[in-house]
């Protein structure tokens, strides 16, 4: 399951924000961070962070800060210099926040969001069922949790540009007994409108190379998991040419699990940008941008009906729904009956997305 807390945007209370000269965070001087660097404040106290820079918590809230500002950046490089993320930092009354930030009706990205959430407070009951719904046992009804995540989807305006979507994410859970459980999760997969098997070979070989640093095993376990979990099930296709996906992923140290997840993460701009470096600029019909909007409808389908983090994030105290609704896109559209004729690109596409094939 994908619980995708930094998408979702848990938050109650939203502010625009971006570093400024006279903010607490620019007048310390400490080593451990600049957050000059990040696209705005994180959401943990400095002296929290610089007090206890060695939990896994704090480090995964850098992390991610990091990764995010990474990731707009690298987009923002292949816009019109006009166009610009909007950065949104909100916080919660439960506990916690997140940064959203959004590009929207720009000339490469229609509309791109890249989210950090850091959310703690207590699981409701419906919450909880969402949780056991994936086979974690735990105990009590109401439990305090903590949960470190960056959600990113984007949509181009161009049909030859893929969508993608990637999403990692720490949670921990103390249990009635006292006992915590944590675990890391995530994943990032393509979305392609139409298929150019050269792109999705090398999306595909650069998210393995970041499996196999770690273990050989994992490429071929979380690639043949994301086929699975991206099932648009009533019309028995993907929802994309998949990639990596993985929950529950607590067998090793929490600093191992942690090392592989900075793998994962950091493979996203070498997987997708140069793709839309390459397709940016190509010409496109009235008919090819049609499909384009008919294959998100199918993106929008999984989303709202099948996605459990979707399911979870409504659930939780102090829900953000446009936060949570962040990774729809502007535009989509549905045809009664729509097939592609056989012998197209599309109906190529539509084959693909029926029966996943190995990449590499």
């Amino acid at each position: 399951m994908l619980i995708r807390f930094a998408g979702l945007g848990l938050g109650a209370a939203s502010f625009t924000t971006a570093l400024a000269a006279g903010s607490n965070y620019a007048n310390v001087v400490d080593p451990t961070y600049d957050a000059s660097k990040f696209m705005a404040e994180p959401l943990t106290p400095r002296s929290t962070l610089v007090k206890d820079k060695d939990d896994i918590k704090v480090k995964m809230e850098l992390f991610i800060m990091k990764i995010q500002a990474d990731f707009c950046r690298a987009l923002e490089n292949e816009e019109d210099p006009s166009s610009k993320f909007f950065v949104d930092r909100w916080t919660r009354s439960e506990g916690g926040g997140g940064v959203t930030c959004v590009l929207q009706n720009g000339k490469t990205f229609e509309k791109a969001g890249v989210n950090v959430s850091v959310v703690h407070g207590v699981l409701p009951v419906d919450a909880v069922r969402q949780m056991k719904a994936r086979g974690k046992d735990l105990i009590g009804k109401e439990l305090p949790f903590f949960a470190a995540g960056i959600s990113s989807v984007i949509h181009p305006s161009n049909p030859h540009v893929p969508t993608v979507h990637f999403n990692y994410r720490y949670f921990e859970v103390t249990q009635e007994n006292g006992e915590k459980m944590w675990w890391f999760g995530g994943g990032t997969d393509l979305t392609p409108y139409y298929l150019v098997e050269e792109d999705v070979s090398h999306f595909h070989s650069t998210l393995k190379k970041a499996c196999d640093a770690h273990d050989n095993g994992y490429y071929p376990k979380f690639k043949k998991w994301c086929d699975d979990y991206f099932l648009v099930s009533h019309r028995n296709e993907r929802r994309g040419v998949g990639g990596i996906f993985f929950d529950d992923f607590d067998k090793k140290s929490k600093e191992e699990c942690f090392e592989f997840v900075k793998s994962c993460a950091e493979s996203v701009v070498p997987s997708y940008v140069p793709l839309v470096n390459k397709h940016r600029n190509d010409p496109y019909t009235s008919a090819e941008r049609d499909w384009q909007l008919l294959r998100r409808g199918r993106y929008v389908e999984f989303n709202l009906v099948y996605d459990r983090g979707t399911k979870f994030g409504l659930y939780t105290p102090g829900a953000r729904i446009e936060s949570i609704l962040m990774s729809l896109p502007v535009y989509a559209k549905w045809e009664y009956m729509h097939s592609p004729p056989d012998g197209t690109p599309e109906a190529k596409l539509t084959e693909i997305l029926k029966n996943p094939k190995e990449w590499i």
